[in-house]
C-alpha cells in the first residue's frame, strides 16, 4: 500500500476580539480514511468548499492537520519533523490548478523546472541541464522552450512545464489539484491523456482532486465523493458511475450532462445550500437537503459501511 490515510481531520480555528481568542472552528476536513496502492489513481471530487483540497494539503504535510494518521509506504508521516519530512516530499509532488500563477513569471522554464532538484542538492549543471530537456521532451514540449519565460506560452503548455516540474524528482506519487480546470476543452483532453501516458510509463500513482466528473470518469481507478469534510461514499469506477448508492452522489451523477443512453435516470434537483462548515448539521452531515432522509439522519452521525468489495457508503439506508 503507497498511501493509507485513517481519519484524517483538519479545524481551522476562527479567532476574534482583541485578545483572539477562539471562538469556533471551520471544520474543513472531519473524518477522512482512503487507501492508495502503486499505480493507482484515486479521484476526490464533491460541491466546492467541500475540503478536497485541504484534504490534499494535508496528505503531504503542506498544512498541519488535527489529528489522524498518514501513512507512506507503510511509516507514519502524520508527525514528523520538517527535517525528517525532507525525504518524503521528493516522493510526493503537486499539479497545480492554475497554470498561470502557479509558475514564476521571472524564472526561465529550465529554472522553475530545476529547482525541486536544487533545493535537494543536486549541483552538477550538466546533469541537471540533460533533466530539464528530457522532461521537456516528455511532457510534449521542446528543450529550446527551457530558456524562455512562462508569459510566451499559452496555458496548456504552461501546465505541461508544471507537470515536467513534479515529475523533475522521480516521485512515486502526484497530487493533481483540478489540473485541468483553467484550461480549454480541447486542451483538457490532451493533458489528461499526458498524464496516463506519464503514469504507465513512470509507475505513478495519482490522487486527482476535480469537480468535473466527466474526467474523473476517464482517468480514475477508485473515486471518492466529499460532502462538508467527509467521505460519504468510495469505489470503483464502475462502483461510482453505475451504481451510487448515496443520494448525494446520485444527484452529483444526474447533474452530468449525458449525451448517449448509458443513464436515462430522472434529474435529481438538490434544494438549499451546503451547511457552513463552521456549524455543521447534527447526525447525517447531507440530511437537510436529502431526498431520502429519516428520522434517524437527523441525530446519528452514519459510518462507511461496506455494500460490496471496496465500494463503501455512509447512508443509514445502507447500515447494518
Amino acid at each position: 500500500m503507497l498511501l493509507k490515510v485513517e481519519d484524517l481531520k483538519v479545524h481551522f480555528p476562527i479567532k476574534k476580539g482583541i485578545f483572539s481568542k477562539i471562538a469556533g472552528y471551520v471544520y474543513a476536513v472531519d473524518g477522512v480514511s482512503f487507501e492508495l496502492k502503486k499505480g493507482e489513481t484515486l479521484g476526490i471530487v464533491g460541491e466546492s468548499g467541500c475540503g478536497k483540497t485541504t484534504t490534499g494539503l494535508a496528505v503531504q504535510r503542506l498544512i498541519n492537520h488535527t489529528s489522524g494518521s498518514i501513512f507512506y509506504n507503510g511509516k507514519d508521516i502524520s508527525n514528523l519533523s520538517k527535517a525528517e519530512l525532507r525525504p518524503y516530499r521528493k516522493e510526493m509532488q503537486t499539479i497545480f490548478q492554475d497554470p498561470y500563477s502557479s509558475l514564476n513569471p521571472r524564472m526561465t522554464v529550465e529554472h522553475i523546472i530545476a529547482d525541486p532538484l536544487i533545493i535537494h542538492g543536486a549541483k552538477d549543471k550538466v546533469r541537471i541541464a540533460e533533466r530539464v530537456a528530457y522532461l521537456l521532451e516528455k511532457v510534449g514540449l521542446s528543450p529550446e522552450h527551457a530558456k524562455r519565460y512562462p508569459h510566451e506560452f499559452s496555458g496548456g503548455q504552461r501546465q505541461r512545464i508544471g507537470i515536467a516540474r513534479a515529475l523533475v524528482l522521480n516521485p512515486d506519487l502526484i497530487i493533481a489539484d483540478e489540473p485541468v480546470s483553467a484550461l480549454d476543452v480541447s486542451i483538457q483532453a490532451q493533458i489528461i491523456n499526458l498524464l496516463l501516458d506519464l503514469q504507465k510509463e513512470f509507475g505513478l500513482s495519482y490522487i486527482i482532486i476535480a469537480h468535473d466528473l466527466a474526467v474523473v470518469e476517464y482517468i480514475c481507478d477508485k473515486i471518492a465523493v466529499m460532502y462538508l469534510g467527509k467521505i460519504i461514499e468510495i469505489g470503483t469506477y464502475h462502483d461510482i458511475y453505475m451504481n451510487p448508492r448515496h443520494p448525494y452522489t446520485k444527484a452529483l451523477l444526474s447533474a452530468v450532462p449525458e449525451i448517449s443512453n448509458k443513464r436515462r435516470e430522472e434529474k435529481i434537483v438538490l434544494y438549499g445550500d451546503v451547511p457552513s462548515p463552521i456549524n455543521p448539521p447534527r447526525g447525517c452531515a447531507f440530511h437537510p437537503r436529502c431526498p431520502e432522509k429519516s428520522e434517524e439522519c437527523n441525530t446519528k452521525v452514519p459510518k462507511l459501511t461496506d455494500t460490496k468489495g471496496e465500494h463503501r457508503v455512509s447512508c443509514h439506508l445502507y447500515s447494518s
